[in-house]
């Protein structure tokens, strides 16, 4: 039986003030066979993970007009499915964790996010099965 949720391509939002670090992400991500869609501002992300198909939202914490705790916030709340990725350099609030479904320091970016984001899509497999059949 064929799915009706089998996608070619995972597409990854990353959502980061900083342009040096969101290159980064989109080439690596992309190096590993990802589609991203990069937002350099919280309201563009937020914009992009609420109204495009994606299947995880790669997030900033420090950011000028909204923090990733209020980005995460608004984007469970329309898509409470979205797995929410919470990127940060710096100490992160409990209240913050508590509402992404993964932590990854920035300097453990490069050897953590992939397997992370790995792991995230495969659980949404399993409840994409569970629920379709």
């Amino acid at each position: 039986m064929i799915s009706p949720y089998t996608p070619s391509k995972r597409t990854i939002v990353c959502i980061d003030d900083d342009e040096a670090i969101l290159r980064y992400e989109k080439a690596m991500l992309e190096k590993s066979g990802y589609a991203v869609l990069a937002a350099v501002s919280a309201q563009q992300g937020l914009r992009l993970a609420t109204m495009c198909i994606c299947d995880a939202v790669l997030l900033d914490y420090e950011m000028p007009e909204m923090n990733g705790h209020e980005v995460a916030f608004e984007i469970k709340r329309v898509r409470p499915e979205l797995m929410v990725i919470l990127l940060s350099g710096t100490e992160v609030p409990m209240q913050a964790l508590a509402l992404v479904d993964a932590f990854v320091p920035k300097l453990e970016a490069s050897q953590q996010l992939l397997p992370m984001i790995a792991e995230l899509c495969s659980r949404t497999d399993e409840t994409q099965r569970a629920t379709y059949g």
